[in-house]
């Protein structure tokens, strides 16, 4: 896959995180599990900091991405979170209380940050994308958000 020839752990995930097909998600499944990346794909409705970082963390635990008996990893998956709702936020994390709506698809990728550094150990790359705005449908507007953390 073109698209994901020379990007790294984060490219992954935004692409994913951006798919609507069910071929095209095959595809980029494939072709992360080539360069030993795991994956994951969920949705959340919410712009509540809590509701979102819970399902992301409900969703990669349940996909096997990040182990209930590690700190480290939900730590990790934590700080990359809090990070892609810093993007999707403007840097703001507290949007739920200034009457914003949100639909959310996020992924969530596992495995080397670059093909140029395998030696550098596993990472959690976790993208936001989809709509937020005020709460009348039509005035949404896109948005994205990334976070990567070292495991």
């Amino acid at each position: 896959m073109a698209a994901l020839a020379g990007g790294g752990l984060g490219s992954v995930a935004v692409l994913y995180a951006f798919s609507r097909d069910e071929e095209l998600d095959g595809a980029i499944r494939r072709e992360a599990a080539r360069r030993d990346i795991r994956l994951m794909k969920g949705h959340v409705g919410s712009m509540q900091t809590q509701k979102v970082i819970a399902a992301v963390e409900t969703g990669a635990k349940r996909e096997g991405l990040v182990s209930d008996a590690s700190y480290r990893e939900e730590h990790a998956l934590y700080h990359a979170t809090v990070e892609a709702l810093h993007g999707v936020g403007r840097g703001q994390l507290g949007l739920g209380e200034v009457l914003r709506t949100a639909g959310l698809t996020f992924a969530v990728a596992r495995g080397p940050r670059s093909r140029r550094f395998p030696e550098d150990g596993k990472w959690l790359a976790v993208a936001l994308y989809g709509t937020i705005g005020a709460p009348v449908r039509g005035f949404e507007h896109e948005t994205l958000g990334l976070g990567i953390n070292h495991i």
